[in-house]
């Protein structure tokens, strides 16, 4: 940060840490060619596959292997026109997929065009590929916005951050587990990950810079372990509940459309505890092997620093009836999607409409106000785009084609292991997010596919798909990788070997974690009925 180079920069001041302070991530060579490239590569791709690619598998597409939507658009278009049709899906995937890697236009725009290419083609009908903007699970993501605005406006995040840190933060050691809790309970009331990192930023900065670190050339392994140890907490947290992320979501919506059964219960009681073990592993990995703190990094550096956290607090006055109430109202909405199955059957989405609801509700009673709500309408648009490219090809059947053709030559078949399937698809998951830079884009390519390769194979589609799932929130490697991952770059307390060192080792301790979940706890609750090796 430039202002560090004057005399007038307070370290222990939080709002020079405020966002809009941050200075703004310039993109690499690297980058800027990509998206120079990107739309004629898109293109390209594009007209390519529709026009004059022949590939075989997409000719003469029988109906005995197809199911669900994808029967319904063979009988309407018949042999010819659903061949035509897969062609065009897969011509808009490649394209998109090309578009949002290399971010030539905002995803947002991609989205439309994704959309419209999709009318266009005949794909889905008009109704299908407009009405995705309307699903469910489109509404839980607005309607957690709206939950999650609340805790904002009100401070009441805030105020629980400061005040947890404050009172349990007495050393290095309790500092690093004060931020774990905040960040798993905030995952909880908050799905958007690039919010958390807003709230918890000035506020590990300050305590970075009482312990020495104030980035740059005044970087420690406290610095280090502080912003790296948040990035990953803020990411994996969001995996240990079902509304920790709009991936997540999709993920859900994905799985239930393809004839499964999961909601908040079963999403919690298998992925809270594997969430917790993998951030009290990455503690253990960061702080103590990776990034081993010296003493003297391990002392405050500031006298009175954790004073000035105090004053912050204090600032902010008692308590206000508006952060009970939302506090209350959050704390109902997070029972009722924990008890559905016990005391009623409302859904999750509907459970989220009754918060909001009274969120909003004026006369005193509610908490916020339509304005004070912060939706990031660009990302509910992009969402919009990846579930109508989901309805696509699910309406072409294409994931499951693919996946038979690229088995069929690798020689796959009902003989390979499971585990060597259950390998390589967490294994594509994981890893792939080094190079992605949207988990819902990983999320729509490896989640059907998973779907696909159960079906294919005769397993239970949880065996495959769920494990996968739980995979998505794993963007922390390079600063790429995700928003927050970009955002805390920016603090300069690490380099790019640092956070790359860190996550890559994450990754792979956590791909093994899966292996033991999915031999033991998934295999327990009856999602993986004989386990991963049999």
């Amino acid at each position: 940060m430039t202002e560090k180079n004057s005399a007038k920069f307070d370290a222990l001041d939080m709002s020079n840490y405020r966002i809009e302070q941050l200075p703004n991530r310039p993109k690499s060579g690297f980058e800027r060619w990509m998206a120079y490239l990107g739309a004629p590569l898109a293109i390209a791709a594009f007209a390519f596959l529709y026009w004059f690619a022949d590939i075989p598998f997409l000719n003469n597409i029988g109906s005995e292997h197809l199911s669900g939507d994808a029967v319904k658009r063979f009988n309407d278009l018949g042999v010819e026109g659903f061949s035509r049709i897969n062609y065009a899906m897969l011509a808009i995937f490649v394209a998109s997929i090309i578009l949002w890697i290399t971010e030539a236009i905002p995803n947002y725009l991609t989205s439309l065009f994704v959309i419209l290419a999709i009318v266009l083609t005949g794909v889905t009908s008009e109704k299908m590929a407009y009405a995705q903007l309307g699903h469910p699970v489109m509404w839980l993501n607005i309607l957690s916005f709206v939950l999650a605005s609340m805790l904002v406006k009100t401070q009441a995040a805030k105020r629980f951050a400061l005040w947890f840190v404050v009172h349990f933060g007495k050393n290095a050691t309790w500092i690093f587990f004060s931020f774990i809790v905040i960040n798993v309970v905030l995952s909880a009331f908050i799905s958007a990950t690039t919010a958390k990192a807003a709230i918890l930023l000035p506020i590990f900065m300050v305590v970075a810079a009482i312990y020495g670190a104030t980035g740059g050339n005044n970087r420690n392994n406290f610095g280090r372990n502080i912003v790296l140890q948040n990035l990953f907490q803020i990411n994996v947290s969001a995996s240990g509940f079902m509304t920790g992320s709009g991936a997540n979501l999709l993920a859900v919506s994905l799985i239930i459309g393809a004839g499964a059964t999961i909601g908040y219960q079963q999403w919690f009681m298998a992925a809270f505890p594997l969430c917790m073990l993998i951030i009290i592993l990455g503690w253990f990995v960061g702080t103590k092997i990776i990034f081993p703190m010296k003493k003297d990094e391990q002392m405050p550096q500031i006298a009175g620093g954790m004073e000035r956290l105090k004053e912050e607090l204090v600032k902010m006055g008692p308590m206000k009836k508006e952060e009970y109430k939302a506090i209350a109202i959050f704390i109902g909405v997070l029972f009722m999607w924990a008890t559905k199955g016990y005391f009623h059957n409302i859904s999750e989405t509907a459970v989220a409409f009754i918060g909001a609801v009274v969120a909003l509700i004026p006369y005193g009673i509610g908490v916020v106000k339509w304005n004070d709500v912060d939706i990031p309408w660009h990302l509910m648009i992009f969402s919009a785009g990846a579930y109508t490219l989901g309805t696509g090809l699910d309406a072409t059947n294409l994931p499951n084609t693919a996946v038979d053709s690229a088995f069929n030559a690798l020689g796959v078949s009902a003989s390979t292991p499971f585990w060597v399937l259950f390998a390589v698809l967490t294994g594509a998951m994981m890893f792939s997010a080094i190079l992605f830079q949207s988990k819902t884009m990983r999320c729509l390519i490896f989640v059907p596919i998973a779907i696909g390769v159960a079906q294919k194979f005769g397993y239970p589609l949880m065996s495959l798909a769920f494990p996968v799932a739980l995979l998505i929130e794993h963007v922390y490697v390079l600063p790429f990788n995700s928003k927050p991952a970009a955002l805390l770059y920016t603090t300069d307390q690490y380099s790019w070997s640092d956070t790359f060192k860190f996550g890559l080792t994450m990754m792979v301790l956590s791909w093994g974690l899966m292996f033991l979940w999915g031999e033991t706890v998934l295999r327990w609750m009856g999602y993986l009925p004989n386990g991963v090796f049999f």
